[in-house]
């Protein structure tokens, strides 16, 4: 998380390397946790390479398949060792396959994605 001195009012927030390196060393982890995970990526700020402090990491995670309901899939997924504040969609491959091919976020979000973790 980003730090504040206690004599300057400047914030230190890690860099995308910090972040990117963190979101992999995560997603190796829980994905010899649970062989449900198919891929892993990022998107937003970090992967265009316009975050700045305050940025948040937005996560995608594609699974072969799941129970819950969408609302409910994020809150299943223990972000709190990640360096920034973690935004994360949760899909099903089905689901992955039929958003990417709705104009508008769906083909922004599969053009932008940057996968770390097939």
């Amino acid at each position: 998380m980003p730090v504040r001195s206690l004599n300057s009012s400047v914030l230190i927030w890690p860099d995308r390397k910090k972040v990117t390196e963190s979101l992999h060393d995560w997603a190796m982890g829980v994905k010899k946790e649970n062989p449900n995970i198919w891929r892993v990526g990022y998107f937003g700020s970090y992967a265009r390479g316009d975050w700045g402090v305050g940025s948040d990491l937005d996560i995608v995670l594609v699974l072969n398949e799941c129970n819950l309901s969408f609302e409910y899939r994020a809150a299943q997924w223990d972000l709190s060792g990640l360096p920034v504040p973690v935004d994360v969609l949760v899909y099903t491959i089905a689901e992955w396959n039929e958003i990417i091919q709705q104009v508008g976020f769906g083909r922004r979000l599969a053009k932008e994605v940057i996968w770390i973790q097939e």
